[in-house]
Parts: structure tokens; C-alpha cells; sequence
């Protein structure tokens, strides 16, 4: 049986993820962390019945466990990170926004202590082979953008996964051509990011959850490669298979494609 803490246990993902704990095969839910809920039941904070488990405050208040899952924000994510490999858990992270930096510390301190941090922008299984669609497209068009659309209360831009989808375009093909050498931006920003040739463009809207299209354009064609959230449900599956692959895991690995 694993044993799975879960930070973030209040927000939107949270709840989704004690919900697809409660009754998963060989996982068990043994602690859950939000300050501001410290105290309540667990199953009552998902909408289920209460299942005798309380909220905690902090990790070190939590029953001991062996995976530390966190959806919760980045101004947080690496100090619970570092924190759960001293205590020894090996965490899965949800949150996205992380720079090369936090990544490579994450590398080090996983080594250090013999265990293993998997981070994934993204556990929807359709997202992956979206990424994997797109990075096998990018063979054969040298012109590509990303558009992609979450909710308005989304902090990081570019998201996660369309960072993730063009590191694999650029995988397959080193640069992207650009658009004409003369255009004009008349507000600044107006073309996106460009990131070696292509163009990440984010939307953040009320209404929204996640969205990503990748558009190839080439001579009398263009190809879209599209992927849509349309509940936290979709992530689950991910999340769980997640939990099950950290248990042979040591070391960091960015995204969930690389234990699928």
C-alpha cells in the first residue's frame, strides 16, 4: 500500500485528487495539508463523507507517508518539496511555473536523499499525446504557434504544458522559421513569446479550465493539434499513475510522458 500525503488538499485539484484517492488500488491517503482548513475532515472538504482523517497544518503533522503529492501554488511548491525529501517522501508536483533552477536543486536534493521527485505540468493522458503529436508534426513544418487558454486565476504564463509542448518541437526541429522580418508589433506583446521561432500566445479567462492548440502552417495547409480540459476528472488517471511510477523512481524527472 502507498502512502500519500497531499498538500494542497483545499484547492480545486486537491479536493478532485482525495476524491481519486478514496478507494484507489494499493494508495491510501494518510495525511492532507492546508493551513487555513487545519482541523476539518477530509471527506468533508471533497463533498464526501467524513472519513475520520483531519487536515493538518503542516507536513510534519501528518501521519507518516511515502509520497508527498502538491497542487498547490509556486510561490510554496519548493520549499514543501525540500521539506517532504528531508522527512522522506518522494514528491509529485502539480504546480507548474518552476524555473531551471528550482529544477536542477530538485535534481540534487532527490539524489542526495535516494529518492525520486517526478514534476508534471500536465497528467492529463490526452495532453501527453498532444505533446507527442505536436513533436512528431514539427518533423515536417517549419513554421508552428501555441495558443493556450486556462482560467483567469492561472499565474504563471506561458503554461507548463505549452513550455513542455515546444521544448518537444524543438526536439524534433532545432529553430522554427519566424514571420515576416518586417512586421510590426503596434502594442508590444502582441505576437507572444517567441521561443526559437515559435509563438506561445496565453489566454486567461473566466469560463475556462485548459486548452492548447498547436498550429503547423505550411504551403496551401495548416495543421491543429488541439486539447481540452474539460474537468479536473481528466487529471486523475495521471495522478495516479503518477504516485505508482515515483515508487521507482530516484532522481528528478520533468513530465509524466517520460514514466508513461
Amino acid at each position: 500500500m502507498i502512502r500519500v500525503v497531499l498538500a494542497g488538499a483545499a484547492g480545486k485539484m486537491g479536493r478532485e485528487v482525495i476524491k481519486a484517492l478514496d478507494g484507489a488500488e494499493g494508495i491510501q491517503l494518510v495525511g492532507a495539508v492546508s493551513p487555513r482548513h487545519a482541523g476539518r475532515d477530509v471527506g468533508e472538504l471533497a463533498g464526501l463523507p467524513r472519513r475520520g482523517l483531519a487536515v493538518e497544518a503542516t507536513l510534519a503533522n501528518c501521519a507518516r507517508g511515502e509520497v508527498f503529492v502538491d497542487f498547490t501554488n509556486p510561490d510554496v511548491v519548493m520549499a514543501n518539496a525540500l521539506e517532504a525529501l528531508k522527512l522522506g517522501y518522494r514528491p509529485l508536483i502539480g504546480s507548474t511555473g518552476m524555473s531551471k533552477a528550482d529544477l536542477e536543486l530538485l535534481q540534487r536534493e532527490s539524489l542526495a536523499h535516494g529518492l525520486g521527485t517526478l514534476v508534471a505540468p500536465n497528467f492529463a493522458i490526452g495532453a501527453l499525446l498532444m505533446i507527442r503529436f505536436a513533436a512528431e508534426a514539427a518533423k515536417y513544418f517549419e513554421h508552428a504557434e501555441i495558443m493556450e487558454q486556462h482560467h483567469h486565476q492561472k499565474l504563471d504564463a506561458p503554461s507548463g504544458t505549452a513550455l513542455k509542448t515546444a521544448e518537444a518541437m524543438l526536439a524534433s526541429r532545432a529553430t522554427f522559421e519566424r514571420a515576416h522580418p518586417d512586421e510590426v508589433e503596434k502594442l508590444a506583446g502582441a505576437r507572444g513569446a517567441d521561443l526559437d521561432g515559435i509563438r506561445i500566445h496565453s489566454v486567461r479567462l473566466p469560463g475556462m479550465l485548459a486548452h492548447q492548440e498547436v498550429y503547423f502552417g505550411g504551403l496551401g495547409q495548416v495543421l491543429t493539434i488541439r486539447h481540452d480540459a474539460l474537468s479536473r476528472e481528466c487529471y486523475m488517471p495521471g495522478v495516479l499513475l503518477g504516485i505508482r511510477k515515483l515508487m521507482d523512481i530516484t532522481g528528478l524527472v520533468v513530465g509524466l510522458e517520460q514514466v508513461l
